[in-house]
């Protein structure tokens, strides 16, 4: 796979309309609604940190606008706007896992307000389409096994839970174990 090629192809395909959302690029008027999002303890439960404030939020936030498939490690972050009335919702994060191995790895967040409304699912089928469609074998994703929210997300894309680590992890004195969901593109094909 050619990332020149990818990056090109990901600029010309955005916006990316669903049937509720448009997923775009970050704009600097994003900021306030992003930062309503990821300053929440609750939004963060799962993650392995807490929330970012000051300059760490504001640099997260750049990297977000400026994100690209490049490199390995890279991430392009889809900001998730709600159709009938332009509300940021959250946004949906494909990374560049494995080069050689054509893999990314899916994550998503939204605002607490606008969970158990489907809008996870809607906006991270449409990034795993573009996904496969940009030459990408197999995308997965890793989840706490305590968010049952995610889990959800991934069962209903058709993602199969291919792994399962007992305490692999420790947060403020807590450990917890992680699925890692996968799908490859041939199966993608299939199901739709």
């Amino acid at each position: 796979m050619e990332l020149v090629t990818i990056a090109r192809k990901l600029g010309g395909v955005l916006p990316i309309r669903t049937e509720r959302l448009w997923l775009r690029r970050f704009q600097p008027q994003d900021y306030q609604s992003y930062c309503g999002y990821h300053t929440r303890a609750d939004v963060y439960r799962f993650n392995q940190c807490d929330p970012p404030q000051g300059e760490e939020l504001r640099q997260q936030f750049e990297e977000a606008m400026a994100g690209g498939l490049v490199r390995e490690g890279d991430a392009f972050h889809f900001a998730l706007e709600r159709r009938e009335d332009g509300t940021l919702l959250g946004e949906v994060r494909l990374r560049l896992a494995d080069r050689e191995a054509l893999q990314a790895e899916i994550g998503y967040v939204l605002h607490p307000s606008f969970f158990g409304r489907g809008y996870a699912t809607e906006a991270a089928s449409a990034v795993v389409d573009l996904g496969f469609s940009l030459g990408f074998h197999r995308i997965f994703a890793r989840l706490d096994s305590r968010n049952v929210g995610s889990i959800g997300v991934m069962e209903r894309l058709g993602f199969r839970r291919e792994a399962h680590f007992i305490e692999n992890s420790r947060f403020k004195g807590t450990w917890s174990d992680e699925y890692v969901y996968a799908l490859l593109a041939r199966e993608w094909q299939r199901g739709k």
